[in-house]
């Protein structure tokens, strides 16, 4: 009755698996940023509250030293969570997105395309 090139509204079965955007993009940044990119995210607590994260640092670096330096230049408090899937996680009072990329790429611990910031 309808050949295969047409589609009718009502079919969909052309639909497929489709594409997902929340979905990590496999070799989309051909390594620039894949698995070495170090996300900066802010969570909202409750009211004004919110917090920093920064996950992706290279093992290499002390967490610990970073986060003490994170600390005493942004005048806030932290600390490093170890979490099972993500690894280790700096956490820090308030919505340094801003302080901390710029901080990584003042030390150089990171490049500039390594940084994803995710947030509002």
């Amino acid at each position: 009755m309808s050949s295969p090139d047409v589609v009718l509204p009502g079919d969909i079965s052309n639909l497929g698996v489709g594409f997902d955007p929340l979905a990590d993009s496999a070799g989309a940044d051909e390594g620039n940023a894949g698995e070495d990119a170090v996300h900066i995210r802010v969570q909202q607590r409750n009211g004004r509250k919110s917090l920093t994260t920064v996950q992706g640092l290279k093992e290499k670096y002390d967490y610990n030293k970073v986060l003490k330096a994170l600390k005493k230049e942004f005048c806030c408090n932290g600390t490093v969570v170890v979490d099972p899937e993500l690894g280790k996680v700096i956490q820090l009072q308030g919505d340094q997105r801003k302080n901390v990329s710029d901080f990584l790429l003042g030390q150089k611990l990171v490049k500039k395309d390594q940084i994803k910031i995710h947030g509002f």
